[in-house]
């Protein structure tokens, strides 16, 4: 089944979906477990406002975040890789 963002949404954006892609290949992740990032406000003094969090959910597994303190189209993939490979999930 083929489903459509809520009213009001967008569709996420090339550079989301480039990350997401990123994510899978660097950690060898099957199609079984989930990634999602979202770009949040972040309200914590002495950081920008707007942070990104990348969640990694296995079926099976413990959960894994990494968050980066930028809005998501700030974040290459090249600080993806380092952050993701340096803090590697079990």
């Amino acid at each position: 089944m083929y489903l459509e963002p809520r009213p009001g949404t967008a569709w996420s954006s090339p550079h989301l979906r480039e990350l997401r892609d990123a994510v899978r290949t660097l950690l060898g992740l099957d199609d079984d477990t989930a990634v999602i990032i979202r770009q949040l406000i972040c309200g914590d003094v002495g950081f920008p406002s707007l942070e990104t969090v990348v969640k990694v959910l296995p079926m099976d597994g413990e959960a894994h975040r990494w968050t980066f303190h930028r809005p998501t189209e700030q974040i290459t993939e090249n600080e993806l890789r380092a952050a993701l490979l340096h803090h590697r999930p079990s």
